[in-house]
């Protein structure tokens, strides 16, 4: 097998309205994940894939691909000899760490379907989860995260006594030591018997999703779509991907599909992973890792943006900022244009270069050339801005049902503004009312246990409905506009999409969430939340004294602030689509508060509930007022 394969960049074609493009090569039966971690210790058995963070100090050590496989083998030995049957469910509730790795590669290896849990999961949620999956073992970070899921089971066993016993074990008690010693009277033959019965299409996951909506649904996800798609998709982008010199620091949870498939990628590819659960250590960790690409979501990169801005404090330096950001803006949109940038342009670049871009690169370590952004959508702006800055976003779109990416932008062609034409095998369409559905390699199998949902969620001629709303230009590349379920439809009948306003309102260094709102009523207003980090800083550079969110949120300069950033906002759309009045609310969205996703996206109808007499307020005292 050739792991040389050269890039097909600039291939995906539209044909009949649909945006595909080819497979590398079509997974066969073999193709799981153990066999995806043989191929890579038989192709580099001495180089590393793993370098893990000591305890002490920043240095990292660096691990095998041989050595990591020789590991992977003595846990997987362990959940054997633990007596678990093949198929059997096993649960990771830790955070992003490389005993999450080694566990889910383990856990594949023993052919056993690993079922990952948010550390931040409710009770209810993890009681749901433990029943639905039947799960058998759980590994927490930590005793008391055991205690939590214990307390899960002790209600599912007086509900369910029929049930077979769940064994929990924590990280911090020695799991993995207690499950190797497990497996001590197992056979090398015995377990390569159980790997070897795997094929592409048993079952290698299943992956709740975090739900901005309703009861988490469990997406099933076979070992050839995972493999499939990984194997296939570091020989889309090379360069970025299968390179020796690649290296990826994962910070996101592995427990969502996003960060979990760039795990399994730089398992796929030849170059290095290494992982920093702590994000208060991340920006030294991003310094002495050193990866070569970073994996962002859209809320990572606007507070990097934010707190550039916040520290350039007030008068020269600020001014200095906020001109350089411009230039940035400019000269990226410039290079779309057949003449370039102009002369002038260049040079304006490159003295922000030296004044602003440095600093900001430096913060991504020193490596960093890319920026893997999913999970909302970036926007313009700031796509623009990094890309003026240096740094090549290259925007991508998929969800929990597609594993990985359904499409990316390519580092030879980015259109920024899109996420990129489909990879690896997926077909792209739009449906007659806008809904963008997808098929192909990356799309999952079925909701477990819910045969309902998986039929509704998919077209009478095999199309998963993604439920988001967009189009495709003419090379194939896909353009999101928004989430059909949260598209406002306002009394007047007008149509508003609400990540356009949120998007750029969030650009405001004051402003860490906000939530469009206006369905069924006369005209859009919207609910807005404070960046505490941001705000002291703020504060300080606009010569007002120290005060509270609370505070923050009745004094006049902070509204006068936000009345301007509302304006500037407004241009981007009509008049009706427009917001006309807003509430500064007192906590912000967290997933502590559970109005957040672990992926930071916002849980719509959660905060609309909560702030119900808010709203209500809102279109109550200004009914009369405006109108479309």
């Amino acid at each position: 097998m050739s792991t040389g394969t050269p890039s097909v960049a600039g291939s995906p074609a539209v044909v009949d309205g649909v945006a595909t493009s080819p497979l590398i090569q079509e997974p066969d039966s073999t193709w799981t994940i153990p066999w995806l971690l043989a191929d890579r210790v038989a192709r580099t058995p001495d180089a590393p894939i793993i370098e893990r963070k000591s305890q002490l100090g920043d240095s990292w050590t660096r691990i095998s691909a041989r050595a990591f496989g020789e590991e992977v083998t003595r846990v997987a030995a362990g959940l054997v000899g633990m007596g678990l049957a093949p198929g059997a469910s096993v649960s990771i509730m830790a955070r992003t760490s490389y005993e999450w790795t080694l566990l889910d590669m383990a856990i594949a290896r023993a052919g056993l379907v690993s079922v990952p849990i948010y550390e931040t999961d409710s009770a209810e949620q993890v009681e749901w989860i433990l029943a639905d999956a039947d799960v058998r073992l759980v590994i927490t970070e930590s005793a008391a995260l055991a205690e939590l899921v214990r307390s899960a089971v002790s209600v599912n066993a007086s509900t369910l006594p029929d049930r077979p016993c769940v064994r929990v074990l924590s990280l911090d008690h020695d799991a993995i030591s207690s499950i190797s010693t497990a497996g001590q009277e197992v056979t090398r033959a015995e377990l390569d018997a159980r790997t070897n019965a795997l094929s592409a299409e048993d079952l290698y996951t299943i992956i709740y999703t975090s739900g901005t909506t309703g009861r988490p649904k469990g997406v099933e996800l076979t070992h050839g779509t995972v493999a499939g798609l990984a194997w296939n998709g570091v020989r889309w982008i090379p360069d970025l991907l299968n390179s020796s010199s690649t290296r990826l620091l994962l910070f996101l949870p592995l427990a969502h599909s996003y960060a979990r498939f760039l795990q399994t990628l730089a398992i796929a590819g030849n170059g290095t992973l290494g992982h920093t659960p702590d994000v208060t250590t991340l920006l030294p960790d991003l310094k002495a890792f050193g990866p070569s690409y970073v994996l962002a979501v859209p809320r990572v990169l606007e507070k990097i943006y934010n707190a550039a801005d916040a520290r350039a404090g007030s008068g020269a330096r600020l001014k200095t900022f906020r001109w350089a950001a411009k230039v940035a803006i400019e000269y990226s949109r410039a290079l779309d244009t057949p003449e370039g940038p102009s002369r002038r342009l260049r040079a304006a670049h490159a003295l922000a270069d030296r004044l602003v871009f440095r600093t900001i690169r430096a913060l991504l370590g020193p490596n960093a050339r890319y920026a893997i952004s999913g999970g909302g959508p970036l926007g313009q702006r700031l796509g623009h801005f990094y890309r003026g800055l240096g740094l090549v976003i290259l925007e991508g779109y998929g969800l929990t049902e597609t594993i990985g990416p359904t499409t990316v932008n390519l580092d030879v062609r980015n259109k920024i503004g899109t996420v990129g034409p489909p990879v690896c095998g997926n077909e792209v369409r739009v449906g007659p009312d806008g809904e963008l559905e997808v098929r192909g390699l990356g799309v999952f199998t079925r909701y477990h246990n819910d045969p309902e949902g998986t039929a509704e969620s998919f077209t009478d001629d095999g199309w998963f409905r993604t439920g988001d709303i967009g189009d495709i230009d003419e090379d194939g590349w896909v353009r999101i506009t928004g989430r059909k379920k949260d598209l406002i439809v306002t009394a007047g009948g007008k149509n508003v999409a609400p990540s356009i306003l949120e998007d750029r309102l969030r650009g405001h260094p004051l402003v860490s969430q906000v939530l469009v709102i206006g369905d069924g009523e006369p005209f859009i207003s919207a609910l807005i939340t404070l960046d505490t980090e941001m705000l002291p800083q703020w504060l300080k550079n606009h010569g007002l004294p120290e005060m509270d969110v609370s505070e923050a949120a009745l004094h006049p300069d902070v509204l006068g602030a936000l009345d301007r950033a509302v304006a500037r906002t407004n241009r981007a759309v009509s008049r009706a689509e427009s917001i006309r009045t807003y509430r500064v609310l007192p906590t912000d969205f967290t997933e502590a508060n559970g109005l957040l996703t672990p992926s930071l996206k916002v849980k719509r109808a959660k905060v609309l509930e909560r702030y119900a007499d808010t709203v209500a307020q809102i279109y109550a005292s200004t009914r009369k007022g405006p109108q479309e």
